[in-house]
This record gives structure tokens, C-alpha cells and sequence, in this order.
């Protein structure tokens, strides 16, 4: 086990390098709107470590529609809530999980990315920042309704920047929700995905 955390370790340093040098790209730079600093947290959760995860059916950037009870007894599943698509916290935070994918794989996860943003705007901001090896799925319509079944829907609309972290039966095992102005901490995120059963 030991092991491998420290190879998730390594990992996740190639994240955080990959993720600067995203976050630099001027390609990507030109596009991103900069909302400036933002109230760090402004929900409440209405879920629980330890309950089973609310289901939802949303539609995707790939042209299906993503549940999560299909992964039901086949995958740990991690979500994550980021706020808005063409803003800089978040362009640096998804494409960071691309060298990562590796660590998911090896703990039996998938990834799911959540946002409001519908999926044309998701779409374009996916393809330049080069693509995502993971499901991103639009919570646009009706508007929030999975950010607010689990108590991260912010007042003005945007989700939290939140990851939950479910295992194979649909239980959530851990939640983390962070200051929406930063990424979420990488030693924890590592923490609870090696966790995962």
C-alpha cells in the first residue's frame, strides 16, 4: 500500500508541473476570464460520508448521457464539482488530472467532471485546453440540480470547487470541499483515492 502512495506521489508532482504549464499556455491564457477573488466557500452540504451518493443522469461533451448508478459494482467513482469552465483555477485543475490518469486506473476510479456551464461553452473550453481523458458533463439544465442535490450549488449559480469520492456500492467515503479560489490540496486528494476499497 505504501507503495502505492508513493508512486501516486510522484504522480501527483507531474500533476502540479503539468498544471502550471497549463495554466501559463497563452494559447489557453487569451481565453480565461478572471473573476477576481471569490467568497472561498458559500453552500452547505446535503450529503454525508457514509450515505449513498444521489444518482443523476446528465449529458456529457462526447454526445452521451452519463449516470452514476452505471458504475454501480464495476467502479469507484470520483466527482468533481469545479465552478466555472474559462476561469483560471479550474483550466489549471482539469488538465493536471490528465497525467494522473494513471492513479485512477490503478484504484479502480473513474473520473467525472461536473460544471453549470452548458455544453458548447464546456466543449470548446475542453478542446483548447487539449482534450480530457475523463467524462465532463453539463449541469446546465435544469440548472444545478446535481450541484444542489449535493449541497455544493452556490448562491450565484456556480458549483463549489468539490470532490466526492464513491465507492463501488455508491457510497460516498470522503468529501472534499475547498476555498472555490484554489485547487483542491493534492496530498489529499492522493490520500482518498488510494483510500478507495
Amino acid at each position: 500500500m505504501k507503495i502505492k502512495f508513493l508512486a501516486a506521489m510522484s504522480c501527483w508532482f507531474l500533476f502540479i508541473a503539468a498544471s502550471m504549464a497549463s495554466a501559463a499556455d497563452g494559447n489557453l491564457r487569451d481565453f480565461i476570464y478572471n473573476p477576481g477573488t471569490l467568497k472561498p466557500v458559500d453552500s452547505s452540504l446535503k450529503v454525508v460520508v457514509g450515505q449513498v451518493a444521489p444518482d443523476f443522469a446528465l449529458p456529457s461533451i462526447g454526445g452521451r448521457t452519463v449516470s452514476l448508478s452505471e458504475y454501480r459494482g464495476k467502479s469507484n467513482v470520483v466527482l468533481s464539482f469545479v465552478p466555472a469552465a474559462w476561469t483560471p483555477v479550474c483550466s489549471a485543475q482539469w488538465p493536471g488530472y490528465n497525467i494522473g490518469k494513471k492513479i485512477f486506473t490503478d484504484n479502480n476510479a473513474v473520473l467525472i467532471g461536473i460544471t453549470e456551464d452548458n455544453i458548447p461553452s464546456l466543449h470548446a473550453w475542453v478542446q483548447q485546453m487539449g482534450g480530457l481523458w475523463f467524462d465532463v458533463l453539463s449541469d446546465f439544465w435544469p440548472h444545478g440540480r446535481v450541484a444542489d442535490a449535493y449541497g455544493v450549488l452556490r448562491t450565484d449559480g456556480t458549483a463549489e470547487r468539490a470532490l466526492f469520492f464513491i465507492d463501488t456500492e455508491g457510497i460516498i467515503r470522503a468529501i472534499i470541499v475547498t476555498d472555490i479560489n484554489v485547487r483542491p490540496p493534492l496530498e489529499e486528494v492522493m490520500r482518498e483515492l488510494v483510500a478507495l476499497p
